[in-house]
């Protein structure tokens, strides 16, 4: 059952342990969906850890973890998660690579975050497929897969219900990105705050960039990218914010690669989904307002960008995540 198909119950996510886990990445995943949320009113996620391994299981820095379940718990879940695979030439187990393809045939998302993508790749759910990992192991992945259409460049990338993540960051870009695939941006940019971490960085971002934008924003693109976000409803261009930033449209592209991994068309294009997801969350505005509001001009714009990067319509995605005011209490 697809995870986005059933509101009516939690979600069950379930996260795959095994022996000498990468406990970052196992908490990654604790953090986002097992985390209790009472600030939040939409019903939470159904967590769960099971161990494909028996025992205690070593983890990261001499730590023990005791997985509560058996992989027969991936029967029943709505996503799995596999955090880094412990080696990538190590062959996962025949009976994880079954529970996870039985999974995937009853469309389960299966999710992967650096070197997991090794266990996606074994159970074959990504053969001609799209698919990313941590710099590092790109060519020992290209090398045994060579099948998979590897993107070695980007946070994460998503194949239908088949997702994958860079390192262990990305892993953390990954999980907020499903949160507001299943609840939308403003309760993903709940957990973010609570996180204290970005609430978006667009997947096609690089995994890495020369000088990050200093979180006080008083530094590099910082200003330039305040000034084009006060201002997403006009017709912005790279000639108007390389002249906002006081650089030749040349070297405000260079700079966009260099601080953010994008391109300035793709950066405000980005902006502008948020800004209408925030809109069609919050707002009553018709589509034609909201495509106008945002800077896209038009219902038609906003749909194609809309459908490009959400893989719904306006429409749908407003009737699914409207925030409804509580009705009042008669006097």
């Amino acid at each position: 059952m697809s995870p986005r198909s059933n509101r009516r119950r939690p979600q069950r996510v379930v996260v795959v342990a095994y022996d000498r886990i990468a406990l970052f990445e196992l908490a990654i995943a604790t953090e986002v969906f097992g985390l209790p949320r009472p600030e939040i009113k939409a019903p939470w996620y159904d967590f769960a850890i099971c161990s494909c391994d028996r025992g205690p299981l070593r983890a990261t820095g001499a730590v023990r973890v005791q997985g509560h379940r058996s992989i027969r718990a991936l029967a029943k879940a709505d996503t799995i998660i596999v955090p880094g695979w412990r080696d990538p030439l190590e062959p996962p187990p025949a009976a994880l690579l079954a529970a996870v393809r039985r999974a995937h045939a009853r469309g389960a998302r299966i999710v992967s975050i650096c070197s997991g993508v090794f266990v996606l790749a074994a159970a074959g759910l990504l053969d001609g497929k799209r698919a990313t990992t941590h710099w590092r192991y790109t060519e020992i992945l290209r090398a045994r897969y060579p099948s998979i259409r590897l993107e070695p460049d980007v946070l994460y990338v998503q194949e239908g219900n088949v997702f994958s993540s860079a390192g262990s960051a990305a892993g953390i870009d990954l999980c907020l990105h499903l949160v507001r695939l299943d609840h939308g941006a403003e309760i993903a940019n709940q957990v973010a705050r609570r996180m204290v971490v970005s609430p978006h960085r667009d997947g096609g971002q690089a995994q890495f960039v020369a000088h990050p934008v200093p979180e006080a924003r008083q530094d590099g693109l910082g200003r330039t990218l305040d000034w084009a976000l006060a201002r997403l409803a006009q017709p912005l261009d790279v000639r108007q914010m390389a002249r906002a930033a006081s650089l030749s449209p040349r070297t405000l592209v260079r700079r966009f690669h260099a601080e953010l991994g994008s391109t300035p068309h793709r950066w405000l294009n980005r902006q502008r989904v948020l800004e209408a997801q925030r809109q069609l969350e919050q707002s009553g505005r018709s589509i034609e307002e909201v495509a106008e509001a945002v800077g896209f001009g038009t219902a038609q714009t906003l749909r194609l960008h809309f459908r490009r990067v959400l893989g719904t319509s306006p429409t749908t995605y407003r009737r699914r995540f409207t925030v409804r005011a509580p009705r009042r209490a008669p006097r």
